[in-house]
């Protein structure tokens, strides 16, 4: 099953990210304990499914976690 943007949202708030401002989505932030910052934003369309592409990207890239530990998390 793919997540939607809920599924996103609420691993960022189980996962200690920073909701640092709503305007057009959601954007959240988290310091590693490195000092590396990673940044996400979700879509205000919480029931929206996140086309499979976009997904890829968000867990690789700003996550930085596998889609295992991200359901995990959630």
């Amino acid at each position: 099953m793919p997540p939607r943007f809920r599924d996103l949202k609420k691993y960022c708030e189980n996962t200690g990210w920073d909701l640092i401002r709503t305007t057009d989505h959601y954007y959240f932030m988290k310091v590693q304990n490195d000092g590396t910052v990673l940044r996400t934003k979700v879509s205000f369309s919480l029931g929206s499914e996140i086309p499979g592409n976009l997904w890829k990207k968000i867990v690789k890239q700003q996550l930085k976690t596998t889609e295992e530990e991200f359901w995990k998390d959630l």
